[in-house]
Parts: C-alpha cells; structure tokens; sequence
C-alpha cells in the first residue's frame, strides 16, 4: 500500500535525508541542519570537500551563496 506524501512532507524527508548525509560526513549537527534546510548548498560538493579534509565549517563558508552574511 503507498501512502500519500504532501509536498511539505516530501520536502521535510528530502532536508531530513541531506541533513543526515552531513551528519555521517562530519558536519556538526547544528551546521548540518542549517545547511540541509538551504538548497542553494550543494551537498555533494559540501560533502565532497569534508573527504578532502575540508573542516565542515570552512566547507560551509567556501560554498555560501555569494551575498549571503549569515555564512557560517
């Protein structure tokens, strides 16, 4: 039986996925939330520089969206 997904839940599952994905990388959770929530993140290159020994915070403030002050 499939259930019925919503939108809104579709979207919850989708940054709960990509906040885990952070999490097993190395992202602290707190950061891993924040940048799950924010599509304009991508998650595998976030990903791709904390393989390369990229800190998860420099990581995040390498690909902020230009113009964003709130880079972590």
């Amino acid at each position: 039986m499939q259930t019925k997904t919503t939108p809104a839940g579709e979207l919850q599952e989708l940054v709960r996925w990509r906040r885990e994905q952070l999490v097993q990388c190395g992202f602290p959770l707190p950061l891993a939330a924040r940048l799950a929530k924010d599509g304009n993140y991508d998650l595998h290159a976030l990903i791709e520089l904390v393989e390369r020994r990229c800190p998860p915070e420099l990581a995040a403030r390498i690909l902020a969206p230009l113009g964003r002050e709130d880079a972590a």
